[in-house]
């Protein structure tokens, strides 16, 4: 399946993958992926990290998009699905890409490569040759604090000029080089924040959205905020965000996408808040704060 190489936008949301009894739950995916194509998202993002996609095998992740895929076409939605990719090794990627080409992806979201550290000329090097071996689009996946190593703005702007490398899910946690990365990149080249907290902050500097785990819970209220300064009403999107801020906090006091897949099962979505080790279901603690949210005025449960 050929995709356009379309810049992507807007509200994406990187799908949670539930589990129960140490396997794919595939009745509460279908749940989940109806629900959420009635609401407001963009795009899927399946596999990444919020999917818990290093543990997960091949063949569930080729079961996670085709059970994506038919819940869609039955919901009668149809948007951009992209799964995410990571590795150290560029040759086992381009393998990686050449096996999940027959999947009905749209592209890929990939991270930089992790533990390895290569250079700047390396990773120019490693997502040229990804891009070589796919048609499909890609969105580079800058996470330094998690892979070790950091795209600088030099040479994403050389990888925005590949057709195919379509923009970045930019958790760089550096506010300088996103805002000069925004500045600088070309119109048809996409910034879309990974980093919740800043998701008001980034589309106010220009980013063209967000890769949004926290937008599982308020996903009209994220869509909101967008929309907002799209029509131009900042204070309405300030004031939508200043009721907004504090979830993101809650859902990221533990590691992701723990807090989550709590409040997903709470609320039914899910039948069970089951991760895979070593990642660990929310503690006492955390589950008791969850509870109280979802109680409050406002809170959905």
């Amino acid at each position: 399946m050929e995709s356009t190489q379309s810049t992507p936008s807007g509200l994406w949301l990187p799908l949670i993958t539930p589990f129960r009894n140490g396997e794919l739950d595939e009745r509460s995916l279908r749940r989940l992926v109806a629900h959420y194509a009635a609401e407001p998202i963009d795009g899927f993002i399946l596999g990444a990290t919020t999917g818990e996609g290093m543990a997960l095998d091949e063949a569930e992740c080729e079961r996670l998009v085709a059970i994506t895929r038919e819940a869609l076409a039955a919901a009668g939605r149809s948007i951009p699905v992209y799964f995410g990719l990571s590795g150290s090794d560029t040759r086992k990627t381009v393998k990686a890409l050449e096996r999940t080409a027959a999947w009905g992806l749209d592209g890929y979201l990939i991270a930089c490569p992790y533990y390895t550290r290569p250079s700047q000329r390396g990773l120019f090097a490693h997502f040229s040759a990804l891009a070589d071996a796919t048609a499909r689009p890609i969105l580079i996946y800058n996470i330094p604090y998690r892979t070790g190593v950091n795209l600088g703005n030099e040479t994403m702007l050389q990888l925005a000029e590949r057709a195919n490398i379509v923009g970045v899910k930019d958790c760089s946690a550096d506010a300088t080089q996103s805002f000069d990365l925004l500045r600088h990149k070309p119109r048809d080249f996409a910034v879309l924040t990974g980093e919740d907290p800043l998701f008001y902050t980034a589309l106010t500097q220009g980013a063209e959205g967000g890769i949004t785990a926290s937008a599982h819970v308020e996903t009209a209220a994220f869509a909101e905020i967008r929309n907002r300064l799209l029509a131009g009403d900042q204070p309405g999107a300030l004031a939508a965000w200043q009721r907004l801020a504090d979830l993101p906090r809650l859902l990221f006091a533990e590691p992701s996408p723990g807090p989550i897949k709590h409040w997903l099962w709470r609320q039914g979505l899910i039948d069970s808040p089951e991760m895979r080790l070593p990642m660990v279901p929310v503690s006492d603690e955390l589950e008791q704060r969850i509870e109280r949210a979802m109680a409050a005025p406002g809170g959905r449960n």
